[in-house]
């Protein structure tokens, strides 16, 4: 009896260790939010320049054509601008968009996490 039921436990084991879902790795992700920032050639006084930058840091992205630059929003943060790019993927879910982070003096772009 006791055989039987290791038995079967050990099998009910196994079919639920090949229930467990495997990671997708073709799925596009956010960039990291400590991703390396980016140079751009010159500074971002305005913001037109910031969302060229920005466009420009976009273009260097895998996963580039989900994003939507010409929709970007641009708030002044005083030593650096904080554009809110749409993303396509995230149609139906809040925060739809994705924070880049461009400095004014440098004009380095930076992907932050959306609070």
């Amino acid at each position: 009896m006791t055989t039987k039921l290791f038995s079967l436990l050990a099998l009910g084991a196994g079919v639920l260790a090949s229930c467990q879902p495997t990671p997708n790795t073709t799925t596009s992700t956010t960039p990291p939010a400590d991703a390396t920032p980016t140079a751009a050639a010159t500074s971002a006084p305005d913001e037109a320049s910031a969302r060229t930058a920005v466009a420009r840091y976009i273009q260097t992205l895998p996963n580039a054509t989900l994003y939507v630059p010409d929709s970007a929003r641009v708030n002044d943060n005083e030593a650096t601008w904080q554009v809110l790019v749409p993303r396509t993927d995230w149609a139906n879910r809040m925060p739809n968009r994705a924070r880049f982070e461009v400095d004014k003096q440098t004009g380095q772009v930076s992907s932050q996490p959306v609070k």
